[in-house]
This record gives structure tokens, C-alpha cells and sequence, in this order.
């Protein structure tokens, strides 16, 4: 009897089994049912998502809405290349002049080391006016300056100021002689020294140190931001007093000529007004000739007297301010449109 009950206890569990078998197969069905019911439901959504239409207005990249053409660099110098078949004339420079011309570029071939980049340059200014230089990248305006100022080798031609041919003079030189000043790109002071150490040092040439010192008197008497802060570190001023200082150093020589390299590059666009307004100061209250190399093309053409557009070294488009500003071409490859 007490077999048959052992016999009988054993064959219990054994029973058991293909039950709980049962039981775990329809748990695992429904975890895969799940699964994919939930597959299901996200395949739809991102379906969904493709299939619906565009929100009327939305944006896309980075939101500032569609662009209609996108031209290249290369695109754009080669089409100003096509316009610069019309290239001004010597004779058209020279009736942009008002007045007498008080500084010209003559058939100017310069560059770096052996390379040429400006061929057979020409440019006129008179006394007292302004001038913008735009164009590509690479297409020499910059060097421009850079030969007035004598940063360049000239391989011939002549540049010439006030009837004086200042061609072979030396940056020392075409600064204390010829009154030519070279404000540079950004970044250009020194910091740890103080404001008025800075001023200071633009009268290097100065024959004596007492001539440095009353010119930088006369600037802390023009611009009160500056004096305000005479004695402290140029690093601790802000991007357009740095700027303003920059520019009020070249003035400690008390130049006739400024050639003025990017003033709007790195600004927040409150100081690039500020700068601006100096410099349109020192133009028509001062009588300074100013000629300036401006990346924001339409703020320099819509502040200068003269523009000229340079395409591969030459002059492609010669005008007003203003009439470049109209000029169709001229928008479509340089202001946006």
C-alpha cells in the first residue's frame, strides 16, 4: 500500500508539467503579441510623419528660410570676370574726382615675392573724399593698400600724393613724410598696456616725445570714451572702443590719408554704427582722405563717396557709392541679391 502511494506521489509533479509548459508558451505568446502590436503603432507614426504635409510658413536647416540660387565663389569672380570686359576708363576715374586729384594709383603692377597681383592698377581720389573697395576674395584689394602703404613689391608704375611720387618710400617714411596712416585688421593693440601707452606708441615717429603726448591730448579731448579710461589696460575695452582706439592712434600722427582695412570685421553691428559714424567724422569734419578695404560691402558703399569693384587684380566697376549700391551686378554678386 504504502508503494502504490509513493508510486502515485511521483507520478504528481510529472503530471504538472505539460501544464506549466502550457502556461509559459501563452505568456511568451503574448509578450510577442505585444511586441508587436507596439512595432506596429511606431511604424505607423513615423509613416504618418512622412505622409503629412509641410505646416504652411515652417522652416527648415537653420530657419532663416528658402535660398532661390546659391553661387559659388568661383561663380561669382567668374561672372564679375565677364563684367570687368567694361572696365572704366583713366579718364572715367578721373572725372569721379571732386576736385584736383590728391592721390592716383598709375598703371600699378604689385604683389608678393614674385607673384603680381594687382596688373596695371589705376585708381583716383581727391582730398577729402572716401573710397570703398569690394569684390572676391583673392582679387587684390587688400594689396591695394598694402602697395599705398609699401607692404608690396612694385614691379612698375607710380603712386603718387599731392603731386609727390611716393612710390619707393618706406611705411616709416610714407608716414611722417607723405601723411599716409594704416589702420589694421582687428586686434591690433596692445593689450596689457594702457590706453593711453597705446596712443602713445602711434607717435613713435614723433621727433619729440612731447609732440606724442600733446596729439594724444587732442584725441582724449575728442573722444570721451577713450579718456574716460586713459589709464587702463586696452585689454578691458570693448570691441568698438578697441576699434575706436585702433583708429585714434593712427591719428596721433595726424595723418592726410587713412587706409582703413575691414573696421566692421568682428563687431557686434551697435559698434560697426559707432565706427562708421568716426570715420564719416574724420571725412567731412577733418578733411581725412579715406580709402578702405569693407567685407559688409553694402555698409562701406553706402558710407563712401567712390566705389570700385576688383575682380583678379583689376578694376571691373567704377561708381558712386550710391550708383554701385543700384548697380543690378553689382547686388546680385556682392550685396545678396
Amino acid at each position: 500500500m504504502a508503494e502504490d502511494e509513493k508510486a502515485k506521489a511521483a507520478k504528481k509533479p510529472a503530471a504538472k508539467k505539460p501544464a506549466a509548459k502550457k502556461a509559459a508558451k501563452k505568456a511568451a505568446a503574448k509578450k510577442a503579441t505585444a511586441r508587436t502590436a507596439t512595432a506596429k503603432k511606431a511604424s505607423a507614426k513615423k509613416t504618418s510623419a512622412k505622409k503629412a504635409p509641410a505646416k504652411k510658413g515652417a522652416v527648415s536647416g537653420y530657419g532663416s528660410g528658402s535660398v532661390d540660387v546659391v553661387m559659388s565663389v568661383d561663380q561669382v569672380a567668374k561672372e564679375a570676370a565677364s563684367i570687368a570686359a567694361n572696365a572704366p576708363t583713366v579718364a572715367e576715374l578721373d572725372a569721379m574726382v571732386t576736385g584736383e586729384t590728391f592721390l592716383s594709383i598709375n598703371n600699378l603692377r604689385a604683389g608678393y615675392g614674385k607673384m603680381e597681383i594687382l596688373h596695371d592698377f589705376n585708381l583716383r581720389i581727391g582730398k577729402g573724399q572716401s573710397l570703398c573697395l569690394i569684390g572676391p576674395n583673392g582679387a587684390g584689394k587688400s594689396t591695394v593698400l598694402h602697395s599705398i602703404f609699401g607692404f608690396t613689391n612694385i614691379f612698375s608704375g607710380s603712386i603718387m600724393i599731392d603731386g609727390k611720387d611716393v612710390t619707393a618710400l618706406t611705411p616709416s617714411q610714407k608716414l611722417a613724410e607723405a601723411g599716409i596712416a594704416y589702420i589694421l585688421q582687428d586686434k591690433s593693440v596692445f593689450p596689457q598696456m594702457t590706453v593711453e601707452e597705446n596712443l602713445l606708441m602711434g607717435g613713435f615717429l614723433k621727433n619729440k616725445p612731447a609732440e606724442a603726448k600733446a596729439a594724444a591730448e587732442e584725441v582724449f579731448s575728442k573722444y570721451s570714451r577713450l579718456a574716460e579710461r586713459r589709464d587702463k589696460p586696452a585689454g578691458v575695452l570693448s570691441g568698438g572702443e578697441r576699434r575706436l582706439l585702433e583708429i585714434s592712434r593712427a591719428l596721433v600722427m595726424q595723418p592726410q590719408v587713412l587706409l582703413v582695412d575691414e573696421p566692421s570685421i568682428g563687431l557686434e553691428p551697435r559698434f560697426i554704427d559707432m565706427v562708421f559714424e568716426i570715420l564719416d567724422d574724420l571725412q567731412r569734419r577733418d578733411g581725412k582722405t579715406i580709402i578702405m578695404v569693407e567685407q559688409n560691402a553694402k555698409k562701406g558703399l553706402a558710407f563712401a563717396d567712390l566705389g570700385y569693384v576688383l575682380v583678379s587684380g583689376e578694376t571691373a566697376i567704377a561708381g558712386d557709392g550710391d550708383e554701385l549700391l543700384d548697380n543690378p551686378d553689382v547686388g546680385r554678386l556682392f550685396l545678396g541679391g
